[in-house]
């Protein structure tokens, strides 16, 4: 530990706030300082793994100097007034997908840490997952040509044993597509790297008593006419389906989670080398703090944009919208991005 490391500071010391832990205690230049949770004895339990990090209440660690970096791990629908104090609280965010409940909470975000000078990042794991790095590369260098249409896919199950009561409630921001179903829509935004124009979805819940969607399918068309489709479906029992396959002028791509990348030609597939690796989210989180550090020291870019979240959680809303209303819904103009 040096006087130059980055203080972190976790809210929320659930499931994935435990992931968040253990990514941080394999950089290095990176400490956990404090912890908080709207249950202190999970706050207790994930200290007492992590030495030199302390409990905390919400007002006290804002006000820790030895914190620079907030990630924010909790519940849904507090993302928003969180990530606003701790913005005006002077630290840089890490904020968990999805960003907020509403793009014009997102907003509220963006212009807190932009008034107050802070590094805001959203934590969309997927990004930084070694078979969607190796997809998106081969992708940039040009051999497949571009990415015309593409089917993006996480099926799972549902009620894991990390599901709570605000999981199950629209109001709270739960739902299989908001909880999960929407790294699904954020590979195929990124991968086809254009902004979304429209939505046309159906979502319900049709696998469980809830008032939040167990299933949903979208059709996105993106701005520069091309499209794709979604499908989130938090099922009983089943097997787990997640990854995207895109038809590109020159041939076709595969990303999954389980197998890895391979190029489709001449009607077969060639499977990528080293496009696999065991434990693929903890690596990928290890990434993800390499890439905020980075960041926040100045030395590189924010790679996930306040902006970028805004729009994911914009083409969610007209998602559900379209759902409601069934017809195909622009995502608001003033709220469409570049990737």
């Amino acid at each position: 530990m040096t006087s130059n490391d980055l203080g972190v500071a976790i809210a929320g010391a659930g499931y994935f706030g435990a992931f968040h832990a253990d990514a941080i205690a394999e950089l290095a230049g990176v400490r956990l300082v404090a912890i908080c949770d709207l249950e202190p004895a999970h706050a207790r339990h994930l200290a007492a793994r992590h030495a030199g990090a302390r409990v905390a209440a919400w007002p006290e660690l804002l006000a820790d100097p030895a914190v620079d970096v907030v990630v924010i791990a909790t519940p849904h629908h507090h993302h928003h007034a969180m990530a606003v104090a701790a913005a005006a609280a002077g630290k840089h965010i890490l904020l968990e997908k999805p960003m907020a409940l509403t793009a014009a909470e997102c907003t509220a975000i963006i212009e807190a840490a932009e008034r107050h000078g802070v590094k805001l990042m959203v934590g969309q794991l997927l990004h930084f997952a070694l078979p969607s790095v190796v997809g998106r590369a081969i992708l940039q260098r040009g051999e497949l040509g571009q990415p015309l249409i593409a089917s993006s896919t996480l099926n799972k199950l549902w009620l894991e044993p990390n599901r709570r009561a605000w999981h199950l409630d629209p109001s709270t921001g739960g739902g299989m597509l908001m909880t999960a179903g929407i790294h699904a829509l954020d590979l195929l935004v990124w991968l086809m790297d254009a902004p979304v124009a429209t939505v046309f979805a159906a979502a319900g819940a049709l696998l469980h008593a809830q008032a939040a969607d167990d299933s949903a399918l979208l059709l996105v068309r993106f701005a520069d006419g091309r499209f794709g489709q979604v499908s989130s479906i938090g099922y009983r029992d089943g097997g787990v389906a997640y990854g995207i396959d895109l038809i590109c002028e020159r041939g076709s791509l595969r990303i999954d989670f389980a197998r890895g990348v391979a190029i489709g030609r001449g009607g077969q597939w060639t499977p990528v080398a080293e496009t696999t690796e065991p434990d693929w989210m903890a690596r990928a989180l290890v990434r993800e703090w390499q890439a905020l550090a980075a960041a926040v020291r100045g030395s590189a870019p924010i790679p996930v944009s306040g902006a970028y979240g805004r729009h994911i959680i914009a083409c969610i809303e007209a998602a559900l919208q379209s759902s409601r209303e069934r017809r195909e819904v622009a995502v608001a103009p003033e709220l469409v991005v570049a990737t």
